[in-house]
């Protein structure tokens, strides 16, 4: 399968590739399920995937969290090596064109007081929960190449 094809499959069309990348075959090893099945545990289990909560959830602690899965992807892709060539195409893609932007304005923002006004508070939320579709179609794609349950939506239901 054309990685072109993959992204359509996932959802994943926003993302901005060169043409010669995504028409190189899609076959992903087991080094890269292995490394699927990594973060896509992370994901699952980080607001990036889950509703925050209306009260008690913090808009700080939530964008750490998004911000923690550069160094999550970091460490998966040191761990696994050269080897996982496959999850590094789609892992770097979505960390530098969907989770970048988002946590460079709202770490600027952060910095500048924003979480002290409800309004900034809300456009927070509001911005995050968009972030949230792209990276549960991410985390979908994870577990296809990981080749497991998708248990994405489990907290919808």
């Amino acid at each position: 399968m054309k990685l072109e094809k993959w992204f359509e499959n996932w959802g994943l069309t926003k993302l901005k590739v060169s043409v010669g990348f995504l028409e190189s075959e899609w076959e992903p090893r087991e080094v890269d399920r292995d490394a699927a099945w990594e973060l896509y545990v992370e994901m699952l289990t980080r607001v990036v995937t889950q509703p925050m909560i209306d009260t008690g959830d913090d808009e700080q602690t939530a964008l750490d969290s998004v911000h923690a899965l550069f160094g999550i992807t970091r460490e998966i892709l040191r761990r696994r090596g050269r080897d996982c060539i496959q999850f590094s195409k789609i892992a770097v893609v979505v960390l530098n064109q969907i989770v970048r932007p988002f946590t460079a304005k709202w770490h600027r923002l952060a910095l500048s007081g924003a979480f002290e006004q409800s309004e900034q508070c809300q456009a927070f939320r509001q911005e995050l929960a968009a972030l949230q579709i792209d990276l549960r179609n991410y985390a979908r794609a994870l577990a296809d190449i990981a080749h497991v349950e998708d248990l994405t939506e489990l907290a919808f239901d």
